[in-house]
């Protein structure tokens, strides 16, 4: 683990002008003649002078206590306490919280390892991180359990469970990932980056949705690549997948992005902005809009916000209602999702970079 010593080195670099003798010893002006020139130090009076300086000894103080102190939050981190709370570990004290439970993570952040380094998966976690992404057998029974109470969400509530779409989010999940996934059954994915999404599809038999926000200046290639954009969010996004549709001859499938909790932090077209935007882009698009999309706020019960985009998109005329992930999946069904997104649940967490 790295810990920045930056205070230390910039008052090191200040401090490195001052020399020890100069500091103590006059200029020297003999008489009647102009002073002499300044004493040149050698790297070694420098480094002298630099290390004695108050400001040096404070900072490299403050650096070494902040390291030990990283270094300790490390060591507490690799211990049985850390490894048996971290939330993907099979049998640990602390769980990821169960679909439809009604408690939900405080942070996609919390629930995906997120944070200072200290606090990410240890390597032990991040080893068994990568079995599960890569072990097919494993995600088949995922998708197994999934499909399991999918269909008993939707019979609770007196719907069909083959109407409900499964996308399976395959971001940063490698190619093989989905592979094995496509070999369990599972058809359509989710690909929050184009870039991403490049490497992995077309995939014979795959249906792709983008489903993160989608910039301009990347709607040509995800209208050339995704068999659905489901982050229309404004019209400037609007503008660049026409232009993008003109040019490559083909439309996607597209759904707006409705920030159901008008959260400042998130994408999608604000609730009050909502209606209005809706009837524009059925009017530019036709059937292409299908639906909406939303992410409800991560505190609190989803459940109203999902009745609110299911009334939204009654209201338009639109069948397609994406909501619902790993977390709330059955409460969405409930609210009458169509769609819903899966991504921890089938392949597990994520590696995070050191």
């Amino acid at each position: 683990m790295k810990t920045s010593s930056a205070p230390a080195r910039r008052a090191r670099r200040i401090c490195a002008s001052l020399c020890t003798e100069a500091l103590t010893s006059p200029p020297c002006q003999p008489v009647g003649r102009p002073p002499c020139p300044p004493r040149r130090c050698t790297p070694a009076c420098r480094r002298a002078a630099s290390f004695a300086s108050p400001a040096i000894i404070s900072a490299s103080r403050r650096a070494r206590q902040s390291r030990a102190a990283a270094l300790a939050k490390a060591a507490r981190c690799g211990c049985e306490s850390c490894r048996s709370s971290t939330p993907h570990k099979p049998g640990g004290k602390r769980l990821i919280i169960d679909s439809g439970s009604g408690a939900r993570a405080s942070s996609v952040k919390n629930q995906s390892g997120g944070g200072p380094a200290w606090r990410r998966f240890t390597a032990r976690a991040q080893a068994i991180n990568r079995e599960s992404m890569s072990d097919p057998s494993l995600i088949a029974r995922n998708l197994e359990t999934i499909r399991t109470r999918i269909a008993t969400a939707a019979r609770n509530v007196g719907r069909d469970p083959e109407a409900i779409t499964l996308i399976a989010v395959s971001k940063t999940h490698p190619k093989e990932a989905v592979l094995a996934a496509m070999a369990a059954g599972a058809s359509v994915f989710g690909e929050n980056r184009v870039q991403e999404a490049a490497s992995k599809f077309p995939i014979a038999g795959a249906k792709l949705h983008i489903i993160g926000g989608l910039q301009t200046n990347k709607a040509e290639q995800a209208v050339r690549l995704a068999d659905s954009i489901d982050s229309l969010d404004r019209p400037r996004l609007a503008d660049a997948i026409a232009r993008a549709a003109e040019a490559a001859g083909r439309l996607p499938e597209l759904l707006v992005q409705v920030n159901i909790g008008d959260e400042p932090q998130k994408s999608g077209i604000p609730t009050a902005e909502a209606d209005a935007f809706i009837r524009l882009m059925r009017a530019r698009f036709g059937t292409a809009l299908q639906g909406l999309m939303c992410i409800p706020p991560a505190e609190g019960d989803p459940t109203p916000f999902f009745h609110k985009l299911a009334a939204m998109a009654d209201t338009h005329g639109l069948p397609v209602r994406s909501m619902g992930m790993s977390g709330d999946y059955e409460s969405a069904i409930a609210a009458g999702a169509t769609h819903i997104r899966i991504g921890t649940a089938i392949f597990g967490h994520r590696d995070l970079p050191a």
